[in-house]
């Protein structure tokens, strides 16, 4: 019989595959070293395949789409409630196989090379403020331990790190002013790599059309929005706009029960990256209506006086999110008479 359906459970080395035939009987259910996956597909019929969306699920999507099979990634909690006891790369493989055929399963945009290779920039630029942040915190507390204070924000730590680079010499033993020395210096090597992603991602913003129109959104910048043309595309994944702001996780927790609707706080089960850019885009926004209240919308206005301000931050998010997707979908700039 021939296969219809193909459960992959992705590893470094060793694959497991769980085929099935029109009529639903198991064909076969077994490991394929890495050097055998591409040959075992490529002898194939084309077929359905299902893969759990992992780090390297894009790149073998890709490749057995060049077969001519038909490839859906799926994320790893929606397989979870088809495995049905224990733990084995066997039962994860017929868990997948179960998940990709049915009708309400929920699917992951294959990434194109040029979507992950601008989504490294991202990767890489994260990984490393998040280390210039650890930097500057024990460095902070390190010369607080000798009385030494650092004011507060980055422009005042990367400043006194500076002056320590060019030779200034603080009051204290040798060897904790060698300490702070080789500490000022990684800081400074950080923050310049930092700023070289930052270069890059602003080059690659004015060479890509889709990135220059998310950019007439307020609040949205550079970072953001190459961000968002990384990771979506240009969103004809999601079916409105408020599929896109649900998969970023800004919209209210259902817990509606016996015909009572109940709304909590945001479910914050999508992507934390694109969601933190968004919501720290219009902390900024909020800043600007505070102080130049004269060319604030109407809508934040009112919401700032009856809301917090972070409450407002994370609606405002919401909002901009439904916007970003309306602007691809219509592969037009954003215009604030057509803003909902």
């Amino acid at each position: 019989m021939q296969v219809t359906t193909i459960g992959v459970d992705l590893a470094k080395n060793v694959f497991q595959v769980h085929g099935i035939a029109e009529n639903d009987d198991v064909l076969f259910n077994k490991p394929l070293r890495r050097a055998q996956f591409l040959p075992f597909f490529a002898k194939l019929e084309p077929c359905l395949i299902g893969m759990e969306s992992c780090s390297s699920a894009h790149h073998w999507a890709r490749e057995l789409t060049a077969f001519g099979h038909e490839v859906r990634l799926i994320p790893p909690m929606y397989v979870k409630p088809y495995v049905k006891r224990g733990k084995s790369d066997a039962i994860d493989a017929e868990a997948i196989c179960e998940a990709v055929t049915r009708p309400t399963m929920r699917f992951v945009a294959i990434k194109t090379v040029e979507q992950q290779a601008l989504l490294s920039l991202h990767r890489a630029r994260d990984l490393l403020v998040r280390q210039r942040t650890q930097l500057i915190n024990g460095l902070r507390g390190l010369v607080a331990e000798f009385g030494v204070y650092i004011p507060g924000g980055l422009a005042r730590v990367i400043g006194f790190a500076e002056d320590i680079t060019l030779g200034e010499v603080l009051d204290l033993p040798d060897i904790a002013n060698e300490v702070i020395r080789n500490l000022s210096e990684q800081l400074m090597a950080l923050h310049k790599r930092i700023r070289w992603y930052e270069e890059r991602l602003k080059q690659v913003a004015k060479e890509d059309a889709r990135v220059r129109l998310l950019r007439t959104i307020p609040g949205v910048g550079a970072v953001t929005a190459s961000a968002i043309i990384a990771s979506i595309g240009d969103g004809h994944q999601f079916r409105n706009g408020r599929e896109f702001a649900a998969w970023l996780g800004l919209t209210p927790a259902n817990k509606s029960s016996g015909g009572k609707e109940k709304l909590g706080r945001i479910t914050k089960m999508g992507d934390q990256y694109l969601r933190s850019l968004l919501v720290v885009g219009m902390t900024s926004l909020v800043r600007q209506t505070r102080s130049h209240p004269e060319r604030a919308s109407k809508w934040l206005t009112s919401l700032l006086e009856r809301k917090p301000a972070r409450v407002a931050t994370v609606a405002m998010a919401n909002k901009t999110a439904r916007i970003v997707w309306a602007v691809l979908a219509r592969d037009e700039p954003y215009s604030p008479r057509a803003a909902v």
